[in-house]
């Protein structure tokens, strides 16, 4: 009876270490705006680390800027995540609450993926895990691409801000004195997790 018990405390010790080293999970949405190398610098950050573990949606227009601004092409970019969808698969898991994520990045996240959000349209998948993260009070970083800025557009950004999210415009700083459009990719990437509250070292910070 006792090596019974011991044997039993065992198997719960196992399930409690498994739980506890679990992944955490992180929604990456890429729309149609130019700057899709933010995402992708997001996804290859991830896809490096331990402990994380991506459901990436790319929309049909972001698509085709990755072909016109990048030398990926589609599958490269989808091999990058751990669980990939099309931008209208509602039955998806990140389309419902009771799927546990750790927070949303939409990067770059065009004005008409905002304007969705901002009025809760959910009418594709990106604006619907956008939609999840919100109502379930999880973080939801949104880095608007767009300039200059009409007053729909600000309007759009106070709404999603006043239901929660991050508005993070794609306005890279210059204090890290970046020699390559690289290294301005990695700080506008390393700033979006930050928001996720994801350690690394993509670029350097002030006064360090």
């Amino acid at each position: 009876m006792l090596n019974n018990t011991i044997i039993l405390n065992k198997n719960y010790s196992n399930i409690v270490n498994q739980l506890y080293i679990m992944t955490e999970e992180i929604i990456i949405g890429i729309s149609g705006a130019s700057g899709v190398q933010y995402g992708i610098r997001i996804l290859e950050t991830l896809k490096q680390m331990e402990g994380y573990k991506t459901h990436l949606v790319i929309s049909g227009s972001a698509k085709k800027l990755i072909r016109i601004e990048t030398e990926f092409s589609v599958q490269e970019v989808e091999q990058l995540g751990d669980h990939v969808y099309d931008d209208d698969d509602f039955t998806a898991s990140i389309a419902s609450g009771s799927h546990k994520t750790k927070g949303m990045i939409i990067a770059p996240c065009s004005a008409k993926t905002l304007a969705s959000i901002a009025v809760g349209m959910s009418d594709t998948l990106i604006s619907r895990a956008a939609d999840v993260c919100l109502k379930e009070k999880r973080p939801l970083v949104l880095m608007v691409r767009e300039t200059p800025l009409n007053l729909i557009h600000i309007k759009n950004m106070e709404r999603a801000a006043k239901a929660g999210a991050s508005i993070l415009p794609a306005c890279p700083a210059f204090y890290p004195k970046p020699k390559s459009i690289d290294e301005i990719i990695n700080f506008m990437a390393g700033r979006a997790l930050d928001l996720l509250h994801i350690e690394h070292n993509l670029y350097k910070r002030w006064r360090e």
